[in-house]
């Protein structure tokens, strides 16, 4: 499985979009301040919205076109999924 993600820093912060084959990795290693500067300089670790795709070719193309849409439009889909702004890293396996 591939996945897409939004992490934000808090409720309506920063935004980082991102690509995996392992989720809770990946999270892990964020929370770590490994692997994006981006994301250790901004302190972007909640996990807001993630997807899910069989391919990697789909996800990649998910994510560029995630990273294409401005601001307004990705938080509209965090909060049609998540209204709270919850981290749902716990909920990752």
């Amino acid at each position: 499985m591939y996945y897409v993600y939004i992490l934000a820093s808090r409720n309506h912060g920063t935004l980082y979009i991102g690509v995996t084959n392992s989720l809770r990795s990946r999270l892990d290693q964020h929370r770590r301040g490994e692997g994006s500067t981006f994301v250790r300089q901004y302190s972007v670790h909640r996990l807001v919205y993630a997807e899910t795709y069989e391919r990697p070719d789909e996800a990649i193309a998910r994510e560029k076109q995630l990273k294409r849409w401005n601001r307004d439009w990705k938080v509209r889909l965090i909060e049609e999924n998540n209204p709270d702004w919850n981290d749902l890293g716990h909920l990752v396996e």
